[in-house]
């Protein structure tokens, strides 16, 4: 069984494809890289969705293409991914110092009387 290369991907035969993985390496590498994860239907048959094809053809490159232990191509896409999620400051506008005491003191009113209404309940 291979990997056909589809936007609703399954497992499935399909010999005269080029870009297919033989059923036993997807099952060996999904036990070795966390971020393969194809999703499973009912039938138990694994589902592999663009994200994940795009993460075994990543893998196959690295392997096959960059020399790349499975240890080392694992540590590789860890330090990717942690790339990935680092994320851009929020863009806070400015304020003015008198503008915050303001807020600030709209706030402990807030809870003043959220404070005094759960006393008298």
């Amino acid at each position: 069984m291979f990997l056909s290369l589809n936007d609703a991907l399954v497992v499935r035969r399909d010999s005269e494809r080029k870009d297919l993985f033989v059923q036993h390496v997807l099952r060996f590498w999904e036990t070795e890289f966390p971020q393969l994860k194809p999703v499973k239907g009912s039938t138990g048959q694994r589902m592999y969705r663009h994200k994940d094809v795009e993460n075994v053809l990543r893998i196959k490159k690295l392997l096959y293409e960059e020399g790349f232990t499975i240890a080392g191509a694992r540590q590789h896409l860890r330090a990717e991914n942690k790339g990935d999620k680092k994320q851009a400051p929020l863009p806070f506008p400015e304020r003015s110092s008198p503008d915050l005491k303001q807020l600030r003191q709209g706030l402990r009113e807030i809870l003043a009387m959220l404070s005094a209404g759960q006393k008298r309940a």
